[in-house]
């Protein structure tokens, strides 16, 4: 767990759901229209696909007075992770806390033996794509059809 001031970064738990749906609903909703319908539905999930992805990935949160504020979400196969659902409160951005979230789901990666992880991201989010080149990811050259959409992979490798 890390804490930043008043923002505490910790593993997602039982109780945690409603905070989460509304927190990716919120960053992602200024990006509905750039988005197919089935797109942005698997982005911002509902309480059955939350439930699995929390089943099937290590979910963090990013709490603040009981509130969740941001979240990521990793998977390890062999030694290659995969992140999903990054998301932070609009009025949070620029803060820092997405690279403290970015920095917390890799920490817990690596420890799981991860050598490599992987993303994907729309060409709607080109700050988040600056963010994560600006965090040491870079294209992987593969774009896949994401809902109609183009998904553009990106990869590290973690030392």
């Amino acid at each position: 767990m890390k804490n930043l001031g008043e923002i505490l970064i910790r593993p997602a738990k039982a109780g945690d759901e409603n905070g989460i749906l509304r927190c990716l609903a919120e960053a992602f909703g200024p990006y509905r229209t750039e988005y197919t319908s089935q797109a942005f539905a698997d982005t911002v999930l509902e309480g059955p696909t939350l439930a699995a992805r929390m089943q099937s990935m290590y979910v963090i949160v990013a709490s603040s007075a009981g509130e969740i504020v941001g979240t990521v979400a990793g998977s390890l196969a062999d030694s290659e992770g995969h992140l999903r659902g990054m998301a932070v409160l609009p009025k949070l951005r620029g803060t820092g806390l997405a690279g403290a979230l970015l920095k917390a789901i890799e920490f817990w990666l690596k420890d799981q033996g991860c050598r490599r992880v992987t993303l994907d991201t729309t060409l709607p989010l080109s700050a988040a794509m600056k963010f994560y080149e600006n965090n040491g990811y870079r294209k992987s050259g593969q774009i896949t059809d994401f809902f109609g959409m183009p998904l553009v992979e990106y990869v590290k490798e973690l030392n």
